[in-house]
């Protein structure tokens, strides 16, 4: 990802694999938001409808997007640090795999 979505990807990311204790392939599959402006919000078109309602609620306009390459790519290969084991993921907006040597 790149450009205005890349540091929101990546927080969002971040957020579900240490907040959330998701699994490096669950962080890269969830669902992606991306803040565009003032209260408006691009979501993507799997995101969860009882959470979009509640946003319009809240007075936030919600645009969905059905291109998922719109919210970025990214793969991980992260070590867990209690088993030592490598751990990698690719996620659904991305033509890729992970190997590991």
């Amino acid at each position: 990802m790149g450009g205005f979505m890349q540091p929101q990807g990546h927080m969002q990311v971040a957020m579900h694999l240490i907040d959330d204790n998701m699994t490096v392939q669950e962080a890269l599959d969830a669902p992606r938001w991306q803040w565009l402006k003032a209260n408006e919000l691009a979501v993507e078109s799997c995101f969860d409808a009882s959470l979009i309602n509640a946003l319009k609620k809240r007075g936030h306009v919600i645009t969905l997007f059905e291109d998922p390459t719109t919210f970025g790519r990214g793969q991980i290969i992260l070590r867990n640090p209690l088993t030592h084991v490598l751990e990698g993921g690719c996620e659904r907006r991305a033509d890729s795999h992970i190997a590991l040597p």
